[in-house]
């Protein structure tokens, strides 16, 4: 984390820009998702079409980020068992970090380094509208956390974006 800290102290890191947005724009169908059951699923595309998700991460790289984040916004068990995916968390975050460091690892020849961050959205269901219980939600979030360190990430950085709080 020293050197993420490091270059964050220097400078203005840029990181990738949205990854669900990228996807969209790449006209996939069924096939490239495993099923039209699992269409929409785009975490999914990290073991179905590895080949896309390294050209995405390829592709921020060459204009100048930084880092990239993980394909895993919505790569843990809550969010996986509503496409009957949950079995596959662990090789799916795994294969995700492998990706993704494989690509910043192919840029960062020019001396500059590249970072990996490890991505955790907030799936769909929010704790403030009753839809899952805190607890549920911090244990899905920690069993992904657990599983993302296998996949050697050198950089873990959450992610929990718009997960709404109610006031107290």
């Amino acid at each position: 984390m020293t050197d993420f800290l490091a270059a964050a102290d220097e400078r203005i890191l840029i990181l990738d820009g949205a990854f669900g947005t990228w996807v969209q724009a790449q006209d996939l169908g069924p096939d490239d998702f495993g099923g039209a059951a699992l269409e929409g699923c785009n975490e999914h595309l990290v073991l179905t079409r590895p080949d896309l998700i390294r050209r995405m991460h390829d592709e921020y790289f060459a204009v100048g980020v930084d880092a990239v984040e993980t394909a895993t916004f919505g790569a843990f068990g809550l969010v996986l068992a509503e496409y009957d995916l949950a079995d596959t968390t662990f090789e799916m975050n795994r294969r995700a970090a492998e990706i993704a460091r494989e690509v910043a690892s192919s840029h960062a020849a020019d001396g500059r380094p590249r970072f990996v961050i490890g991505s955790m959205g907030p799936g769909t269901r929010l704790p403030s509208l009753g839809q899952i219980r805190y607890e549920d939600l911090r244990d899905g979030y920690g069993a992904q956390a657990g599983r993302a360190t296998v996949g050697r990430r050198r950089k873990l950085w959450v992610v929990l974006r718009r997960v709404a709080v109610p006031a107290r």
